[in-house]
């Protein structure tokens, strides 16, 4: 028999997602199901699903319920995949939280259960900011090259609980140029892929004492979106490490679907990177399963 389904059409800076409320874990969407969902022809389309489901009603997220989290983001990509995390989409997750009434974020910190562990939102200037925790900057080194892009180019790889590689270009004509339709081939192709992000500096780099850089992104599992939170926050360690140790802790990023910042800060003796920007909830209706 075919399944009717509540769902919630959101974005954040145009990065946008299928939010399908499942408190106590019901639902088992197939890589397929999510794939028609996701399709912007014949589905409701989004770069992702956004499945809200209480801790303690998935197996993923059992871990996330001892540490007294009541929610998990179970976030899959356009394709079906699985992720493990999405900047953008853990700030819409709050929003709709909140706006359905099943928590609040003025009290204190929100604990949102993500397959790279728990993570705290609270409200912001922008929006909402999330703390995506500890960062890895890899120095090993990998090529990127992209359709019609000539040479293969150096790329740093960013870790902040999914993978990214990011690449400096020169100038704006040289990212506008960039042909996306394909996804950018790796060398050597990490193990389980990664997001691709190109940037270029603003001119000056620091205003002010808050760094600028504009990016474009190819998604994995996904392809380009207007906007990826958690590669906004890689593109901004990425240009801060080559900046050198004088670098400032606080970074606009601008990307096709809007602005967000980024700011880095030291918690319980690490360094986190945290992500804040808007989160829009757009429209909400119904959708049968196939």
């Amino acid at each position: 028999m075919p399944q009717t389904i509540a769902f919630t059409k959101g974005h954040g800076t145009g990065n946008d997602f299928v939010i399908v409320p499942d408190p106590d874990g019901a639902l088992d969407l197939s890589d397929d199901q999510v794939a028609v969902l996701c399709d912007r022809r014949f589905g409701i389309g989004g770069d992702g699903i956004l499945r809200v489901v209480r801790a303690g009603a998935i197996d993923e997220g059992a871990q996330a319920a001892e540490s007294g989290a009541e929610w998990f983001m179970d976030y899959r990509n356009a394709d079906g995949s699985k992720a493990e995390m999405c900047g953008n989409g853990v700030r819409v997750f709050v929003r709709y939280l909140v706006d359905v009434g099943w928590a609040d974020v003025d009290g204190e910190p929100l604990k949102v259960g993500t397959r790279a562990g728990i993570k705290t939102v609270t409200r912001s200037d922008r929006g909402y900011e999330v703390d995506l925790g500890p960062f890895v900057v890899d120095e090993s080194g990998v090529l990127v090259r992209t359709r019609g892009g000539g040479a293969p180019r150096p790329g740093v790889g960013i870790d902040v609980g999914n993978p990214h590689v990011v690449v400096a270009l020169p100038d704006d004509a040289e990212l506008e140029g960039l042909d996306l339709a394909a996804q950018p081939l790796l060398q050597p192709e990490p193990p389980h892929g990664a997001n691709v992000e190109f940037v270029v500096p603003s001119d000056p780099l620091v205003h002010e004492g808050v760094g600028s850089i504009r990016m474009r992104v190819f998604e994995r599992g996904v392809g380009e979106t207007l906007s990826c939170g958690t590669g906004v926050a890689a593109a901004a360690l990425a240009v801060r490490h080559w900046a050198g140790p004088a670098a400032p802790d606080h970074w606009v990023v601008d990307v096709p679907g809007g602005t967000l910042g980024v700011r880095m800060r030291e918690i319980d003796g690490e360094r986190h990177v945290l992500l804040s920007g808007p989160a829009t909830l757009v429209y909400t209706g119904e959708v049968t399963l196939a």
